[in-house]
């Protein structure tokens, strides 16, 4: 949560709003923020901190682990249309890279950006090669396209 609050002029100068959920209350939170998060970026979390104490957001989007009555750790890529274009959930020992979510936010505005006319391929970032998704593309992505050009 440090890292996506130290980095959120990041995904703000890309039209990302970010909310972070989870099950401890807007009391847990006030308190976690003021005397851990503050201390690790200038200002504390910048974005909305939802409480889902009941467990029911958790539920909804596949996190909720009901026999210790948490939530795992989660991050989804929401579009403008509320339709989930990505999901990645992390034991809690390992962190995310934001970096990566960065990319991950460019390549899906870019393909939304074409109407789907260009996909993002593993490793796409912007100003690198897109694929043209049709027909002519079917059996031929080894002669445009393969893993070690990224």
């Amino acid at each position: 949560m440090s890292a996506v609050a130290d980095k959120y002029p990041v995904l703000q100068e890309l039209g990302v709003e970010v909310i972070s959920v989870s099950v401890d209350s807007h009391f847990v939170h006030k308190m976690w923020n003021e005397h851990e998060l503050s201390k690790m970026v200038e200002g504390g979390v910048p974005f909305h901190m939802a409480s889902d104490q009941s467990g029911n957001v958790g539920r909804a989007y596949g996190v909720w682990d009901e026999t210790q009555g948490v939530e795992m750790r989660g991050r989804f890529i929401i579009d403008p249309d509320g339709i989930i274009q990505a999901i990645e959930v992390l034991a809690p020992p390992v962190g995310r890279r934001f970096a990566e979510s960065v990319r991950q936010i460019q390549a899906f505005q870019h393909v939304r950006a074409t109407g789907g006319k260009e996909a993002a391929p593993a490793g796409w970032e912007p100003g690198k090669m897109t694929l043209k998704p049709g027909p002519d593309l079917v059996g031929r992505v080894w002669e445009i396209w393969n893993p070690s050009m990224e």
